[in-house]
């Protein structure tokens, strides 16, 4: 069954032109490297909750809204080398640089899922 990474992003709103913009590229390069799917999703209804919810999770701070994405693969190897290749591709140099990055890398939340229902 299909393996996908899962992304948690706080982004200023006055940024989230310039985060669509690097998005697009990067899908780009994800898709043609191997990902089945890339996906990048803003925030419309997402509350604080009492115990958990996205804001907290990425201590949301006024000005930001929350982002969820994901990127889906065939397979978890398929993902191994597909994040291989996406990290040696040149085109990513713009993005690795902190000072690039169009939202707040240190609260981004990130991890990778095996697949158990796909309907």
């Amino acid at each position: 069954m299909a393996y996908v990474d899962g992304f948690v992003i706080p982004v200023q709103k006055a940024k989230l032109d310039a985060y669509k913009d690097m998005s697009n590229k990067a899908g780009t390069i994800w898709r043609e490297l191997g990902a089945l799917e890339f996906r990048e999703c803003v925030g419309d209804d997402v509350k604080p909750g009492k115990l958990t919810s996205f804001p907290q999770s990425v201590m949301l701070e006024e000005g930001e809204v929350v982002v969820f994405s994901w990127i889906v693969y065939p397979s978890r190897a398929k993902r191994d080398e597909v994040n291989e290749k996406v990290m040696k591709d040149p085109r990513m140099a713009e993005f690795m640089k902190p000072e690039n990055m169009p939202f707040d890398g240190k609260r981004m939340i990130y991890g990778g899922f095996e697949m158990v229902v796909d309907m």
